[in-house]
């Protein structure tokens, strides 16, 4: 009978030469890095935002990707007008089976290396997606400080790796029971922006032009504090309390407010969000919860220094002093104080800013993407050592 390929590769260079072209091969395969993307968000929020970055930063590096979103979503609608490839599932929840069918077939014909599940329903989809497989690998982001549910099925040998966007979700990922080893802290990065001319709040709002403004932009939402923003304006001394004006930006209500009695305006979502942003004097996020804050990011690149409470990965973010204000958790009257200070002082929100802008350029997408790959060159590194011992046992 006719020798084998290999067989025959064997005989004329011997068995250490196959084994080395072996590992090269697997190498070129598990390195490769063709990442298929789960995301199962509607709106337009951090997490979302995060994807779109690292699969643009991936395509611009030559990598394969794809993302896998409902097919109503901003996601979807942007990677698509990117020209990156796209695929629109319902992603439904953790057991939609369905979802989870339709992923596997595209793992079958489209056959990724990775597949990064980047919220918990993409998680648990993904983990009925691959059940019985034990390729291709699963990476999981986390993005949130709260405890994981269902630690025992969803956070099991079957995900290859965690990445936590800051060494506060690292903690609670830790403290759920999973390995140190398991996870790799990636923290999200956002795109450093263009010279840009500010929004002239002040002129558009008929505001006094030595008004002072505070700013609170995102999700507008329980989470993010904005419960607090009545006692905090309320706790602001009487001679800051007449300069100071506050802008909201994000959410879907517009219109003249006010904020315990500071008159306020509700901008709702902007698509020229940057400039707004640019407005800004000094940026109030008072979030009870935090897995890092790219809003702060956005407001630090754009030089607003931040008055924050100290939750989550913020303390990784900004620097007390130096690039923000850091205020103990749920301390209304020194979030108040450390305002007013900024509020009072223009020198020093000058060199808070410049503070901030030097901070937020070690938080940048192309960061954010590198960090990204080195841990998909990593988790392949384990399967290679892990197929070497494979290739050893079948060559000697």
């Amino acid at each position: 009978m006719a020798p084998g390929r290999d067989d025959r590769l064997s005989g004329a260079v011997g068995p250490g030469i196959v084994s080395r072209l072996r590992r090269a091969a697997l190498i070129g395969e598990l390195t490769s890095h063709r990442v298929l993307h789960v995301d199962s968000g509607r709106g337009w929020r951090g997490g979302q935002r995060q994807v779109y970055l690292l699969a643009s930063g991936m395509k611009a590096r030559g990598y394969e990707t794809a993302i896998v979103a409902p097919g109503d979503s901003p996601l979807i609608e942007k990677a698509r007008a990117h020209g990156l490839a796209t695929f629109a599932l319902p992603l439904r929840g953790d057991l939609d089976v369905s979802s989870a069918l339709a992923i596997r077939k595209i793992i079958a014909h489209w056959k990724p290396d990775v597949v990064h599940a980047h919220d918990a329903h993409a998680h648990g989809v993904s983990l009925l997606a691959l059940l019985g497989k034990k390729s291709p690998a699963l990476i999981v982001a986390r993005r949130v400080t709260f405890p994981p549910k269902n630690a025992r099925w969803k956070y099991g040998k079957r995900v290859g790796r965690f990445i936590a966007i800051s060494a506060a979700v690292r903690q609670s990922l830790l403290a759920a029971g999973i390995e140190d080893s398991r996870i790799s802290v990636v923290h999200s990065g956002v795109q450093m922006p263009p010279k840009i001319k500010p929004r002239d709040w002040r002129a558009q709002r008929g505001w006094p032009k030595a008004s002072v403004i505070c700013g609170v932009v995102g999700a507008m939402t329980a989470e993010k504090g904005l419960a607090d923003l009545d006692a905090i304006a309320g706790h602001l001394p009487d001679d800051v309390f007449r300069s100071v004006r506050i802008v909201l930006i994000g959410g879907t209500d517009a219109g003249a407010t006010t904020c315990g009695g500071v008159e306020a305006f509700r901008a709702g979502f902007l698509p020229e969000v940057e400039e707004a942003i640019a407005g800004l004097d000094i940026l109030w996020h008072p979030s009870r919860s935090e897995g890092l804050g790219t809003v702060v990011i956005d407001a630090m690149a754009l030089g607003v220094p931040p008055v924050t409470f100290a939750v989550g990965g913020l303390p990784e973010l900004v620097e007390e002093g130096i690039s923000g204000r850091l205020i103990k958790p749920g301390d209304i009257s020194g979030f108040a104080r450390a305002s007013a200070s900024l509020i009072r002082d223009p020198a020093l929100r000058r060199r808070l800013a410049e503070g901030a802008g030097r901070r937020a350029r070690a938080f940048t997408d192309d960061l954010m993407t590198e960090r990204t790959l080195a841990v998909y060159d990593d988790v392949a590194q384990g399967s290679i050592k892990s197929a070497e011992s494979s290739i050893l046992h079948v060559t000697t």
